[in-house]
């Protein structure tokens, strides 16, 4: 792709390995600013001034994404039911399973979000996720809720970043439901959550991710623009994604 088209970056203002702890905000402090907004889903993230949400019809992934419910408890904890070792990369917290094994882990996040999205709408023959041989693993159609969560711990045994990429279409704009992907060991994978533009044509989005060990999936701070915070901007020219625990290539945008 070529890297001078439209291009995506948060402003760097930290270095990838001071993005660790980028903030000092406590959790009650976080609480209290998401209490005093009544942040329940996704859609309620408020806007910079002058910016507004893009068109999401109904039925759409962009609209089910928005109405993503979110926890009361800004924590992440892991799969075990410990707390994360580092509490500062999160925003907000999806209530969304992560399950009891270390399985839900980055990609495997953005691959629950999509089919759970695909299970909500009836659309079963759509749920397939390949493994690196190209091997499908597809949605028994009609499953009831065990059956799918059991599909969806064999996709996250066997499929991952490197996989999931190959799945995945190169794009240079940006939409919700889009997924910035390095595929490898490491590898990493985050979600486009939201998507708003202001009158003067830029371009802001929320992103969300699971990591290792398996954990809830989180919406990102933005580590080095305390303005646009949760929001990332999308800066013309820039080649760089810096989110508070990886960093990615613009080029590394891609869609379902």
């Amino acid at each position: 792709m070529p890297r001078n088209l439209f291009m995506i970056i948060l402003t760097p203002f930290l270095a990838c390995a001071q993005a660790e702890k980028p903030y000092n905000l406590t959790s009650m402090a976080r609480n209290t600013v998401q209490e005093t907004v009544h942040i329940s889903k996704i859609d309620d993230i408020p806007l910079p001034r002058g910016y507004i949400r893009t068109k999401a019809a109904a039925g759409s992934f962009a609209h089910w994404l928005r109405q993503r419910p979110l926890k009361k408890d800004t924590r992440v904890f892991l799969y075990n039911g410990t707390l994360k070792a580092n509490q500062t990369a999160q925003f907000a917290v999806l209530d969304i399973p992560v399950g009891t094994k270390d399985l839900q882990q980055c990609a495997d996040a953005v691959m629950r979000l999509r089919a759970e999205y695909l299970y909500s709408q009836k659309q079963f023959a759509a749920i397939s996720f390949a493994d690196n041989n190209c091997k499908k693993y597809n949605c028994p159609p009609n499953t009831d809720r065990a059956g799918f969560e059991r599909y969806l711990e064999k996709v996250f045994s066997y499929c991952g970043t490197l996989s999931l990429e190959k799945q995945l279409k190169p794009v240079i704009d940006i939409q919700p439901g889009d997924v910035f992907i390095k595929g490898g060991s490491p590898g990493h994978a985050v979600m486009v959550m939201d998507v708003a533009v202001n009158s003067e044509g830029q371009t802001i989005y929320l992103l969300a991710q699971s990591y290792m060990p398996a954990q809830d999936i989180h919406v990102l701070r933005n580590p080095g623009n305390e303005s646009l915070n949760p929001w990332y901007a999308v800066i013309p020219g820039a080649g760089e994604v810096h989110t508070p625990e990886w960093t990615f290539k613009t080029s590394q945008l891609r869609r379902w």
